[in-house]
């Protein structure tokens, strides 16, 4: 992975992303890979309209990973004001999971969310049945706050539940 790249998405790059992202979380391929949700969650993690407006946001940026001239992962990274940015999307094709693109994408995140926002906590929310990857973030540095919010289960753009007791926990680092 040492030929991997990085750089921020543009307008151009959404048609790509998109089945990126849901592959890596959602429906069968994603089972190729250990951090899918498709034993949780149906329909696209995200859709084409919700990453063109990240995409145009100035305080939002999309980190894209690239090897090969093909796009092999993203993280995506939020400007939320205050000393905080939040961390979201972390997605690394199913079939190179597990070879450390993962890590450099949060220190890519990272690195970017101190430079460009100021940034001085980064937060991120990890659905709790997902014990596996919590315990992944943690030996990253990201701890849990002791804070849950509830899963937006009535809300179709984030996945139909296919089952009713999902949360998030809250995880923060200090940068």
């Amino acid at each position: 992975m040492d030929d991997v790249t990085f750089r921020p998405a543009g307008a151009d790059d959404v048609p790509a992303l998109q089945p990126l992202v849901h592959h890596a979380y959602r429906g069968d391929r994603a089972r190729v890979g250990w951090t899918h949700e498709a034993d949780l969650l149906d329909a696209a993690r995200i859709d084409e309209a919700a990453l063109a407006e990240s995409v145009a946001d100035p305080a939002q940026v999309i980190i894209l990973a690239e090897q090969a001239g093909d796009l092999v992962g993203c993280v995506h990274v939020t400007d939320k004001g205050g000393g905080l940015a939040y961390l979201g999307m972390l997605t690394v094709a199913a079939p190179l999971q597990a070879r450390g693109l993962g890590r450099r994408l949060i220190e890519q995140a990272e690195t970017l969310a101190l430079a460009r926002f100021g940034a001085r906590r980064m937060e991120m929310t990890v659905i709790v049945q997902r014990t596996e990857l919590i315990d992944w973030y943690i030996r990253r540095g990201y701890l849990p706050t002791g804070e849950t919010r509830p899963f937006p289960a009535t809300d179709p753009r984030f996945g139909i539940p296919r089952r009713s007791d999902l949360a998030f926990v809250v995880l923060e680092k200090a940068l």
